[in-house]
């Protein structure tokens, strides 16, 4: 889908985009930084799908020059809350500690090889994403560890670093809170409210509140001050 056209002078740079709040705020950084952005989201099997429509709302918001959608169904082999009907997402008045059952088996490892692909295709050597190793749900593959053993990898494997160029995976969110993050982006005009993180929304797409995520989310809003825009569902 393409959204707008691009500025030939200006870098080009593929994020991931899910529409959830960190994914805005690194589109809004990106283009802040210089780049054309090229937005992928994936279909990946994921048991709801209202962060879909949250991601097309944010591609739209931000401008970018073509957004793609991705399908993988990694519901196949399951092993995650969000790709496996028969795990319970958490759901408590605090967080689950440790590696928890939504995290989904090699993700972000899956989504930046594809991100890779395109950004080859493009002729872009910038890849973003929107991890963050200090307000997250203990995934490993958000850690500084993961990112950069996965550029080395990028800069052997792909035709364009043999040639010469080097492939950059920027993660701006990596080392903020998640209070930082909510502030860095409304400081750049993000709309969070078109963003989508929880990870058990009901039917009209309202937030539980009481997942890892919804967690995170308002206790960043709360650290910065703003009510969080979004709506969330009754407590019973």
């Amino acid at each position: 889908m393409s959204i707008r056209t691009a500025d030939t002078q200006r870098p080009r740079a593929v994020i991931l985009l899910s529409g959830g709040l960190d994914s805005a705020t690194i589109a809004a950084i990106a283009r802040e930084q210089g780049f054309d952005v090229y937005a992928m989201t994936f279909r990946y099997g994921q048991r709801h799908s209202h962060e879909l429509d949250a991601a097309r709302a944010v591609a739209r918001a931000a401008g970018v020059c073509e957004h793609v959608f991705v399908d993988i169904d990694l519901a196949t082999f399951g092993g995650s809350a969000l790709t496996d009907e028969n795990l319970e997402v958490p759901q408590g008045d605090d967080p689950t500690e440790g590696i928890p059952v939504t995290y989904v088996p090699a993700r972000n490892t899956i989504f930046l090889s594809f991100a890779l692909a395109w950004a080859e295709v493009l002729g872009a050597v910038d890849l973003f994403i929107g991890v963050n190793a200090v307000d997250y749900s203990g995934y490993p593959d958000c850690r500084p560890e993961f990112i950069a053993a996965f550029e080395q990898m990028a800069n052997l494997a792909t035709k364009v670093a043999v040639e010469g160029a080097k492939i950059r995976v920027h993660t701006p969110l990596i080392a903020w809170s998640k209070t930082e993050i909510i502030q860095a982006g409304l400081a750049r005009g993000v709309d969070y409210g078109l963003t989508s993180t929880c990870y058990a929304p009901d039917a009209e797409g309202r937030a539980c509140g009481r997942c890892d995520a919804c967690h995170l989310r308002l206790r960043g809003f709360a650290g910065a001050g703003v009510e969080d825009p979004i709506a969330y569902q009754k407590r019973q």
